[in-house]
């Protein structure tokens, strides 16, 4: 038997299948894509029906040369790219250069990574699916056609190196709208009065909710005062007890969007993270004693589906270790919330192999790898196990005509929580006992003034969750459109929000003016739905392209008459060029920004921005300057380095230790808040950041 050549992208994905296939088959990889757009030009022959012009990618020649070689030996060629439609894309660019016959079934799929659906994927090859390849490169040519006719008029109106982009402009047009909701926000004060009551020791916090058993609304503190005066001169009366259970479902296995949306919010992860660490966990990881597994299935999915064989392994598993009540009915609906052109073909993201417990196999991943594995781990296994029961308790008291009110909850049967709690659950609260018509005492009565708060900024989490529901883009495309926007600083983080700067503001502002359709969120989301009907065979590419692009045509000709030249000043500081004494301006170079002198050429002198922390080093009592790591991580280090060699990951406060005398350190998670803790963890002293 003759030599069977298996191309797939990468070369930790054709070591994997490598050793699940054996001797006889040649696994390698073609990196990815082969051939593309020329960079250098369109590409695109607008006169002849969009007709794309593709290239070998620059480098990839000898790469091609080498699966030429290959192919012509081998008796069989399969071609196992990713299986979604830019993996059905790459296979038809390797049929096409490989020479291979249209009509041969080549194209092989597999949704996981594991030696069955490896080895049942060779068994049953298909044709390539043109349809698949048609929507791939229907989406390729619209990118191309906004980016490269409107990039231009970017480049010579604002800024060289800027640039427009179908799916881009309308996420910057998002976070720009937001920007404009919180600054236009005028808050409105409210008040809300809270009371402390007891009865035999035991003490219950309650909030005023009514009056007349209307909800109430108190707009001032004169109001309130009025209000509490009433309150401390009737009794409170327990009028009603409620008890009764309340069922919480299991949360569904892992999307392409909630897994980036769960990532960041409890590991912290940027989508571009998160994205790069589930493909290393699908294409495989050598863990001990199992040599090398995809752990994952694939992480390109908007589907929520599970197969039946996962569902009975998941069972037996939940059986063995937690106990026959904690297996779930798998009664709960799918909700695909009513996109038929979910890629039902893929699962969810779950655990290949779900006795692969995380703990067990710790040793053999890297501590990222580690975390979001068993996060995907958790979550699968939570979605097949038993609902939640909690048990709820709601006190209403009487006082005169106010209504106040407390509610508790306990667990009853922990269910899925046992594994995997959501990162925005409340904390559980037992209330204590009472009967009905106790009156009860009053301890504290205490109006507390709010005022109503603007739109939260996005954060990468809720960015994604917001395309998503909105049907901007696919799951490949979310981690892309955000780095692409902070990468051509149209918008900053700020601790974890994304702002948007001077740049992204003007861009937008063209972006609405002059390509009013490319911004629009209804006219996107369409175009993605024509996408999915040209996958279903319903509709051509071509037509799908020129209803784009003639109109975009006529835009494009007036914006390049309209569009007068801007010119955004480089900001100044109060810094002064040692070398000629101008003050020097802050510019934006490839690895971030930097002081320049505007004096140039004539003086080309350039520093690094240094943030300087008023706290002295613990160790020799010099500056504590803010630095960024190759990796771009926030570290803490003493102007005196190298004299000195002081670090942190943390940032020191000028306070020390009560308890050891170590300097403490700023924290924050989501329970304390903000926090001081001490450096030495071996002490691992704790205390509240500001006095209560």
């Amino acid at each position: 038997m003759g030599q069977k050549l298996v191309i797939v992208e990468s070369p930790a994905k054709a070591k994997t299948i490598g050793k699940y296939l054996g001797k006889t088959y040649k696994v390698t990889a073609s990196m990815g894509h082969v051939r593309d757009l020329p960079k250098s030009k369109l590409g695109v022959d607008i006169d002849n029906n969009y007709e794309p012009k593709y290239i070998t990618i620059r480098g990839k020649g000898e790469l091609l040369d080498k699966l030429k070689k290959e192919a012509k030996k081998s008796e069989k060629i399969y071609l196992a790219t990713d299986p979604d439609r830019e993996g059905e894309a790459i296979s038809w660019h390797l049929a096409n250069a490989l020479k291979l016959d249209s009509e041969k079934k080549c194209r092989i799929e597999f949704n996981e990574i594991t030696k069955n659906a490896v080895k049942n994927a060779i068994k049953t090859p298909r044709k390539i699916d043109m349809d698949l390849v048609n929507a791939q490169q229907a989406r390729r040519i619209l990118d191309r056609l906004v980016g490269y006719e409107i990039s231009p008029i970017l480049w010579r109106k604002v800024k060289w190196g800027l640039s427009a982009g179908r799916v881009q402009s309308v996420a910057l047009k998002i976070i720009c709208d937001r920007e404009g909701e919180i600054k236009s926000f005028v808050p409105e004060e409210y008040w809300t009065v809270e009371c402390e009551l007891s009865k035999d020791n035991k003490k219950i916090d309650v909030q005023l909710n009514a009056y007349k058993n209307e909800k109430i609304q108190i707009r001032d503190e004169e109001q309130c005062n009025k209000i509490i005066k009433e309150l401390k001169n009737k009794d409170f009366i327990i009028n009603e007890i409620k008890k009764s259970t309340k069922k919480r479902r299991q949360p569904l296995p892992f999307t392409t969007s909630t897994l980036q949306q769960e990532a960041y919010k409890k590991l912290n992860f940027s989508t571009k993270k998160t994205m790069s660490l589930a493909q290393q966990l699908y294409e495989g990881i050598d863990v001990k004693s199992h040599g090398t597994v995809g752990l994952i299935t694939y992480m390109r999915t908007d589907s929520v589906r599970i197969s039946e064989e996962a569902k009975v392994a998941a069972k037996e598993y939940i059986k063995s270790n937690y106990g026959e009540e904690y297996v779930g009915e798998n009664s709960k609906k799918v909700d695909n919330k009513g996109n038929k052109n979910i890629q039902d073909a893929h699962e969810a993201i779950r655990p290949t192999y779900v006795e692969l417990n995380p703990e067990e196999i710790k040793e053999s991943l890297k501590r990222d790898q580690y975390k979001l594995y068993k996060l995907i781990w958790e979550r699968f296994l939570a979605s097949q196990m038993a609902i939640c029961i909690m048990n709820t308790v709601s006190i209403d008291i009487k006082n005169g005509d106010y209504g106040l009110k407390a509610s508790g909850s306990t667990i009853k049967f922990d269910g899925f929580t046992r594994v995997y709690n959501s990162s925005d659950e409340t904390s559980l609260k037992k209330l204590p006992e009472f009967k009905l018509n106790d009156k009860l005492e009053t301890e504290d009565i205490e109006g507390v003034q709010h005022f109503t708060q603007p739109p939260a900024r996005f954060t990468e989490a809720t960015l994604v969750k917001i395309l998503e529901e909105n049907g901007i883009g696919r799951p490949s495309t979310y981690a892309p459109i955000i780095s692409t926007l902070l990468d051509r600083k149209y918008i900053e983080r700020e601790k974890k929000a994304l702002i948007t700067t001077e740049l992204g503001i003007i861009i937008n502002d063209i972006m609405c003016n002059y390509f009013k359709q490319i911004v629009d969120v209804e006219f996107t989301a369409d175009m993605e739905k024509r996408l999915d009907s040209i996958e279903e065979g319903n509709d051509t590419w071509e037509k799908v392209v020129d209803e784009f692009f003639t109109p975009l045509k006529d835009d494009i000709d007036i914006a390049e008459k309209e569009i007068a030249k801007i010119t955004i000043e480089d900001k100044v500081t109060d810094i002064k060029c040692d070398k000629c004494g101008r003050f020097m301006v802050i510019k934006h170079g490839r690895f971030g920004d930097f002081l320049a002198c505007p004096g140039y050429p004539d003086c080309k002198n350039t520093k690094p921005i240094v943030k300087e922390l008023d706290v002295e080093c613990p160790k020799c009592g010099g500056k504590i300057l803010v630095r960024k790591s190759k990796k771009g991580r926030t570290f803490y280090g003493c102007s005196n380095y190298p004299d000195c060699d002081f670090v942190s990951w943390f940032e020191p406060v000028n306070k020390k230790c009560p308890e050891c005398g170590n300097y403490m350190t700023k924290r924050f998670n989501k329970t304390q808040g903000e926090y001081y803790k001490c450096s030495n963890d071996a002490c691992g002293h704790k205390e509240p950041s500001k006095e209560e």
